[in-house]
């Protein structure tokens, strides 16, 4: 049939190369996800030097990612490219809130706003764990505060009452947000009780002790 072939070949070149362009982007947003998950573990560990190179490396991963798909806004939009860049949005959000920096805004990150509020909840998450481990050093001035952080965490979140289709699903990311902050809430209470009871019992063991 004639033009047939012609249409056959422009069709295939374009398959090629969006083909290439979608597997360029699921390998940088799997990288992208491995060093974001390293510079979490490294903040957690206070490694705050080597969590800022990795931070670094994520930024230019998400570059690289966004490029192959620049001529394709429907791969742009693909749940590994978001997933991607939410996880970048989270690592450094988790940096910030835990060194006490300036939080990140998304647009300097490059980050779309849904998948920037979604990685804003699991930070939240994230500030849960950092929590517990204050906790465990009797740390409750400074659980306080990361408590604190939480809340206005959930607090920005449930004012976004939008559809899912328009905010990544942020209503179930919202929810877990909310669970995180109340079993928090009553691990630094239950913290704070046996803290105070401990300090009563050594008052009352120095004053016998005194006698």
């Amino acid at each position: 049939m004639q033009g047939l072939n012609e249409i056959e070949d422009k069709i295939r070149k374009t398959f090629e190369a969006k083909n290439a362009a979608r597997d360029a982007a699921l390998a940088a947003s799997r990288e992208l996800i491995r060093y974001c998950s390293l510079a979490i573990r490294a903040t957690h560990r206070a490694e705050h030097a080597e969590a800022a190179q990795l931070l670094a490396r994520t930024r230019e991963i998400a570059a690289q990612m966004k490029s192959a798909v620049t001529a394709y806004p429907d791969l742009y939009f693909t749940g590994y490219v978001q997933d991607g860049l939410k996880e970048m949005a989270e690592a450094h959000l988790v940096h910030a809130l835990v060194t006490h920096a300036p939080i990140p805004d998304p647009d300097a990150l490059g980050v779309d706003y849904a998948a920037y509020l979604n990685g804003l909840g699991e930070a939240a998450g994230e500030l849960r764990r950092f929590a517990l481990d204050i906790m465990r050093h009797g740390n409750s001035e400074r659980c306080e505060k990361v408590l604190d952080a939480m809340e206005d965490i959930y607090a920005l979140l449930v004012t976004m009452d939008f559809p899912d289709a328009l905010t990544g699903g942020l209503r179930r990311t919202t929810d877990m947000v909310r669970g995180v902050l109340e079993r928090t809430r009553g691990d630094l209470t239950v913290a704070a009780r046996q803290e105070k009871m401990e300090l009563t019992l050594r008052e009352f063991e120095g004053r016998i002790s005194a006698r």
